[in-house]
């Protein structure tokens, strides 16, 4: 065989590892001969896990890792203290190229400061943000940043609409993607600081499709394919996406259930209505990458099941087929060291 990606997957972080994970490198693997995935964790474990299964066993193999960064951990003491943890055997894997990227449900702070200690930005990009995609009304969106940056500068929102906006077009396969940034109107006179900085570099950017602010209640109905913002506003609207969907879910099933015509009514449109609620799966997209490593990274949700981890390898894949690393660096930073 001859892999056109090697997957790291971090197989003891999340809430449901290591089975969920496991599970999730076997489909990848089955559904996809291209793909090779290295398990990160403690040997013995992995091998019980993999014994469950049929599988190409060439396209799987274990590297041992002996310790566990836990959720609750403080991130920099994590990363300093456990070098022999799956987060940081699988980050050095993707430095050392042994693998092209490196997956993980685990620690979302370790995991951002061990990608930035061990991984390290390209030269040129100011900060690496999470893009996360999820679902609005006819397709997918991209929130960049959706929490690795709380604090950001005008040059940071602009350098991640650039990014989202070549991997939206690159991964997603969205033409010309529209570009907003978060406000909280549409007129140019309002916003805080950050925006009203960042709003005329982003007029000026040839190279998106930028076309002003948008409101958060305008996100949900895909008015624009790349959300811009620091994290700590990305994170925040990510958040209340996800609960709101959950309760919406709820409620909708309490409902079905509350008396027999309903429940009559809900065997009628329970097929209908589960084609279209998955589309409003987030786990259908895979997970949230690290934009502008010098190595594909991916944070996938802490309760990721194994399609979710599935899902996320098969992103990767398709990280790599477009060069969107090689993307950022020919049309961010070549172009910033031009304006130098």
């Amino acid at each position: 065989m001859s892999e056109n990606i090697v997957v790291a997957l971090d197989a003891m972080g999340g809430d449901n590892a290591p089975g969920q994970m496991v599970l999730g490198a076997v489909n990848a693997v089955s559904a996809n001969n291209q793909i090779k995935v290295i398990l990160v964790g403690k040997e013995e474990v992995l091998k019980s896990e993999l014994a469950q299964y049929k599988y190409p066993q060439e396209q799987i193999e274990i590297k041992n890792a002996s310790e566990v960064i836990e959720t609750a951990e403080h991130p920099v003491m994590a990363i300093k203290r456990k070098k022999d943890s799956s987060m940081v055997v699988g980050l050095h894997l993707v430095k050392d190229k042994v693998a092209d990227a490196f997956v993980s449900a685990g620690n979302s702070g370790a995991l951002l400061v061990g990608s930035l200690g061990i991984v390290g930005r390209i030269r040129g990009i100011e900060r690496a943000p999470f893009g996360t995609l999820f679902p609005v009304k006819d397709g997918v969106a991209l929130l960049a940043d959706s929490g690795a940056n709380v604090d950001c500068r005008a040059s940071h929102l602009v350098q991640f609409a650039k990014m989202g906006s070549i991997y939206m077009e690159k991964v997603v396969g969205i033409k010309n993607p529209k570009v907003a940034i978060v406000n909280v109107g549409a007129e140019e006179e309002k916003g805080n600081a950050l925006v009203k900085d960042t709003m005329p570099l982003l007029k000026e950017c040839q190279d998106i499709n930028f076309i002003g602010s948008i409101e958060a209640r305008e996100i949900p109905s895909g008015y624009a394919d790349v959300i811009v913002c620091d994290g700590f506003v990305g994170n925040v609207i990510l958040k209340l996406i996800e609960g709101l969907a959950k309760t919406l879910f709820s409620v909708i099933k309490e409902g079905f259930k509350s008396n027999l015509r309903s429940k009559i009514g809900a065997l009628l449109a329970l097929p209908a209505l589960k084609s279209k609620l998955k589309t409003f799966d987030a786990s259908e997209y895979g997970g949230a990458p690290l934009l502008g490593l010098n190595g594909l990274v991916v944070k996938t949700h802490g309760s990721a099941q194994a399609g979710e981890v599935t899902n996320t390898i098969f992103q990767c894949l398709t990280f790599k087929e477009q060069r969107i690393n090689e993307l950022i660096r020919e049309n961010i930073v070549i172009e910033k060291q031009k304006e130098e």
